[in-house]
């Protein structure tokens, strides 16, 4: 009788259905499914605001490559993470991978908060990304509209600041250009009036 052959954590994570975002953290297979409206208008609008200053570099240094949900190797095949956004400054990664796997640490992530994955984001995916030395990192919370700025400062993240609702943001890595708050929050929907 042949044994049977075992999967990889990798080859479970790929195996994942396309609803679900899979993540290999302290390696342990962690899946969830797609995000909130709420979430991705935060990260599509961010992602929007950065792209052209920073990586075009269109009203902005440029010097910076910036995805959407890249699949971080932290190790590879065995550390993945997939933050929300990251950033890389180009003269540490001058050019993106060819296949899925980004290898290169992220100089910057953000991570968009969720009930169902808040805890996640702060208590295993925060400590794994300081780990690895990624230098800046924003948690963006869309149902308290708050963003809280962190600087990873000798393997410990550092609050930078805390800006919430409407401020105007000039936060590093990015303080170069102001990013309004608001732009990021979907409209809340009229509240009934009883009458």
């Amino acid at each position: 009788m042949q044994p049977a052959i075992q999967s990889t954590l990798y080859e479970s994570l790929e195996a994942l259905p396309e609803r679900l975002t899979g993540e290999l953290l302290n390696g342990q297979l962690h899946a969830q499914p797609r995000p909130s409206g709420a979430h991705i208008a935060a990260g599509s609008a961010l992602g929007g605001k950065l792209h052209n200053p920073f990586q075009v570099g269109d009203g902005g240094p440029g010097g910076w490559w910036i995805f959407d949900e890249p699949e971080v190797h932290l190790m590879r095949d065995l550390e993945v993470a997939v933050p929300d956004l990251a950033g890389w400054r180009r003269k540490r990664m001058p050019y993106p991978p060819e296949d899925q796997r980004f290898e290169v640490v992220p100089d910057w992530v953000c991570e968009i908060l969720s009930p169902s994955t808040a805890s996640m984001d702060r208590k295993v995916k925060m400590p794994l990304y300081a780990r690895y030395g990624v230098q800046y990192a924003w948690l963006i919370d869309p149902t308290e509209r708050r963003l809280e700025v962190y600087r990873l400062d000798a393997d410990a993240w550092i609050e930078i600041d805390r800006f919430a609702t409407a401020d105007r943001v000039a936060a590093p890595p990015f303080e170069t250009v102001m990013v309004e708050l608001e732009s990021l929050w979907l409209p809340r929907p009229p509240r009934l009036v009883e009458g």
